[in-house]
């Protein structure tokens, strides 16, 4: 997972702030080192994948939130994306 890459799609994208790109960064690379969606999608996570979930979700939600959607998406659909939500977010 290409961090920088990834913060630079989410700010074209969502235009979010830094400190929230930067927790969905951070999650999206644990979850690209864990494995467990390459190991579920067959494919890799890439920062490409990720802002295309992430667009999926409503479009009412921060960043943090689109991400803790998909972590709950995936975690009906696989199971073991809980330990990705972001727990805390206190905005910026």
């Amino acid at each position: 997972m290409d961090a920088t890459e990834l913060d630079r799609r989410l700010e074209e994208a969502f235009d979010a702030p830094p400190g929230a790109r930067r927790v969905v960064v951070r999650q999206a690379g644990d979850l690209a080192d864990s494995g467990t969606y390459r190991n579920d999608a067959g494919a890799e996570l890439t920062p490409a994948a990720v802002v295309e979930h992430l667009r999926d979700a409503p479009d009412d939600r921060s960043l943090p939130e689109r991400w803790n959607w998909w972590m709950g998406s995936l975690e009906i659909a696989y199971g073991g994306y809980a330990e990705f939500e972001i727990r805390r977010w206190y905005g910026e």
